[in-house]
């Protein structure tokens, strides 16, 4: 039976700037095992032809690895968000209907579902896309794009999506008055993608096996899941110090059209501490939050640096972050640009 497996990771949890990111990558496989106890096959052996987790490849495959290894610094050759980029401009090609390339950051956001809205409605540092690729030529992305794409019709596997969810400072701010601590807004960002996929195989008349990192130091989910899914029955197939994990079920119930029912169905969920290391689709989730929220900083960046001379761009962590909005501070007043647009609260 066909399985959908995903998996989902966030980029951004600590900064005092810029977006909370959260990604969601899903594959079908075929004839893969759907049973709860069951973890999926490993997708960097099936997809081997095209990807692998090392930067400097031989055979130039893609780096699909957590996305703080791939980051580059400053000091290293190349841009520092190339490896990123590649992996995430390939896989996001092979989504159904996508294009093979795209020269706006506009473009790309908008197929990952987190373009950001533009002025009167949004902020004024998303009034203007910015060009893409930021560190590798078109050629060279296209040539990724198609290997890719070649190795997953041989696999036999499917990519279905790559999506981000990302939650601006206005939008995290007004969140963070209604829980408990900002934990529970990652946890939230995550089931909206976790409802997605179970839509999604339910769609296709499959199961769905979802892996996720730990969310904060917890290791019991049943009671934020429940929650979640309240229509669900939920087993509760291991808590411990490594992996909690959850079988979803839902009985067949009305559905929206007229005389139509749902289908039973299931979904499995499994908290893995180091998850990205195991499973492919959290690396990548993992790598498309981060270059969602890197791109969003640049906007931010190149906007108030046309307002503040010399002003050095940040990457929004709490103590740059605090330096950059020093010296923002006075030209945002005078734009009449909140603090609060700008600055989380937790």
């Amino acid at each position: 039976m066909p399985l959908l497996y995903a998996g989902i990771d966030e980029a951004g949890y600590g900064p005092l700037l810029g977006p909370l990111c959260v990604g969601c990558a899903a594959f079908v496989l075929p004839g893969a095992d759907a049973a709860a106890d069951a973890t999926p096959p490993c997708l960097w052996k099936l997809l081997s032809g095209a990807v692998c987790r090392a930067t400097n490849d031989k055979r130039r495959r893609i780096a699909i690895e957590d996305s703080k290894k791939l980051k580059g610094s400053k000091e290293s050759a190349g841009h520092p968000l190339r490896h990123l980029e590649r992996g995430v401009h390939a896989f996001a090609s092979a989504m159904p209907g996508a294009p093979a390339e795209w020269d706006a950051d506009a473009t790309l956001l908008a197929a990952l579902g987190a373009a950001p809205a533009a002025p009167p409605a949004g902020d004024p540092w998303n009034a203007d896309a910015l060009p893409l690729p930021l560190g590798n030529d078109a050629a060279s992305l296209r040539i990724a794009g198609a290997m890719l794409r070649a190795t997953l019709t041989k696999s036999g596997a499917e990519f279905a999506a790559l999506r981000v969810r990302a939650i601006d400072a206005r939008e995290f701010n007004a969140q963070a008055d209604r829980v408990a601590n900002k934990a529970t807004i990652n946890f939230m960002a995550a089931m909206v993608h976790a409802e997605a996929v179970r839509r999604a195989a339910l769609a296709r008349g499959m199961d769905a096996w979802i892996a996720l990192d730990r969310q904060g130091c917890r290791t019991a989910y049943r009671e934020p899941l429940q929650s979640s899914f309240p229509d669900a029955r939920i087993r509760v197939l291991d808590e411990s110090d490594a992996c909690s994990r959850y079988r979803l079920e839902f009985a067949a119930a009305p559905a929206a059209a007229p005389g139509a029912t749902r289908a039973p169905h299931a979904i499995t969920l499994s908290f893995e501490m180091g998850g990205e290391e195991r499973h492919l689709p959290i690396a990548l989730a993992s790598m498309a939050a981060k270059l969602t929220r890197e791109l969003h900083m640049r906007r931010m960046n190149a906007f108030f640096a046309r307002h503040v001379p010399e002003l050095k761009p940040t990457a929004g962590y709490v103590q740059d972050g605090r330096r950059w909005m020093e010296q923002v501070a006075p030209a945002a007043q005078a734009l009449g640009i909140a603090q609060e647009t700008l600055v989380r609260t937790r």
